[in-house]
């Protein structure tokens, strides 16, 4: 019944912070997604589920040891997952979509990619490349050395030479900019792939597999050049068509603008099991700890006359009503209507000289002390009597 009332009671606010924190948490398991910090926080949430049940049922010992380790796990997680935490807070920065040293043309670098691709492919020099997207790869990688620049075409033509030292591994690009090379990524497992795919195409196959990064494969043997996405490879004619597709790919409201309707049907049906598990999640917890929470209800209630003197009779108003506003905790406050709260009004020192009666919490009665009362309205009530005939 409590469950019932509770549900009933919903307002436009519980709704938007329902979906609030939907949103904050399925961008939350994006962040962690294939880190070992994912785990720990999942380790965490049924830990914070135990620890709530342990307070509801009152069990003492767990509750006590319950909140110690709470505290120690908190710092050990934060020294521990120091990099993933910084890297989360990095992508929750407003400024981090303006790169303030990309200059005025920030997308020109799409147009020198596709260009030294093909000229590498026309030259017979493998490469790769990895386009970092909203995900984060590095926990899918080993190896790597940082680095810091533009993806000119000198630059990509000497690490990707065969006499470079470091020419086997993988680019990788973040919003523009080189930050880190020979980086070796993880092999598919998919079998039945094309005889004439190499280590790269199933590197770069294995990679887009467990992340939404793209990855352009330069073919040595072959002189193409491929883009691998979402676990498909797929080969472009020209630099042309890949500047087209990095473009609309990358900066959208750039190339082409899209609907309203479009934006929102693939906010809605990107990824649908893993936002309606999240909000489904969320609702649950949100049930869990809505009794607990302060709720304020206002409705109105009929006032009940008693004890008015038998000479008097009253001619307005004839049903008296006010407008209650109560506080206390929803599970208790949620349920507060006219059909269990009610207003006794004692006319018994009534005349025709006093006939104006102030209504205060004490001629309210409600079905438990664990409410307070805020607001009555109106405070006073003035009524008009007139005298039976004898």
């Amino acid at each position: 019944m409590q469950f019932i009332e509770t549900i009933s009671s919903i307002r436009i606010q519980d709704l938007v912070d329902i979906l609030f924190l939907t949103i904050f948490t399925y961008h939350l398991y994006l962040w962690f997604r294939g880190t070992k910090a994912l785990k720990a926080l999942i380790g965490l949430m049924a830990m914070g589920v135990i620890f709530t049940i342990a307070q509801t049922w009152g069990l003492f010992l767990t509750t006590w040891v319950f909140q110690i380790l709470w505290q120690v796990l908190i710092i050990l997680l934060i020294i521990l997952f120091q990099p993933e935490i910084r890297q989360v807070l990095e992508k929750v920065n407003p400024f981090q979509g303006y790169d303030w040293r990309a200059g005025t043309n920030a997308i020109g670098w799409i147009n020198d990619l596709a260009e030294t691709c093909f000229h590498m492919a026309r030259q017979g020099m493998g490469a790769l490349l990895i386009i970092e997207r909203s995900e984060r790869i590095d926990e899918l990688l080993t190896g790597g050395i940082p680095i810091e620049g533009d993806p000119r075409r000198e630059l990509l033509l000497s690490i990707f030479n065969k006499y470079s030292p470091i020419h086997d591994g993988a680019v990788i690009l973040r919003r523009g900019k080189m930050v880190s090379v020979a980086n070796y990524l993880p092999l598919t497992s998919t079998e039945g792939l094309p005889q004439a795919w190499g280590t790269r195409h199933r590197a770069a196959l294995g990679l887009t597999e467990k992340s939404d990064a793209w990855v352009l494969v330069v073919s040595e043997e072959r002189r193409e050049v491929s883009l691998a996405r979402n676990g498909y490879i797929g080969g472009i004619e020209s630099q042309d068509d890949l500047k087209d597709l990095l473009h609309r790919a990358l900066y959208p409201e750039q190339s082409q603008k899209k609907g309203l309707l479009d934006h929102l049907r693939r906010m809605v049906t990107q990824r649908w099991p893993v936002k309606l598990g999240t909000l489904a999640l969320v609702s649950i917890v949100w049930l869990m700890f809505a009794g607990q929470q302060d709720f304020e209800v206002t409705f109105k209630v009929p006032v009940e006359v008693e004890n008015l003197p038998p000479r008097l009779e009253i001619v307005e108003p004839l049903k008296p009503t006010v407008s209650i506003t109560a506080r206390g905790l929803r599970k208790d406050a949620s349920v507060l209507s006219q059909r269990n709260v009610s207003v006794k009004l004692n006319l018994s020192h009534a005349s025709r000289n006093r006939n104006t009666f102030r209504i205060t919490p004490y001629h309210i009665i409600l079905p438990n002390n664990r409410i307070d009362i805020v607001k009555i309205k109106p405070g006073k009530i003035k009524f008009t009597f007139s005298g039976r005939p004898r």
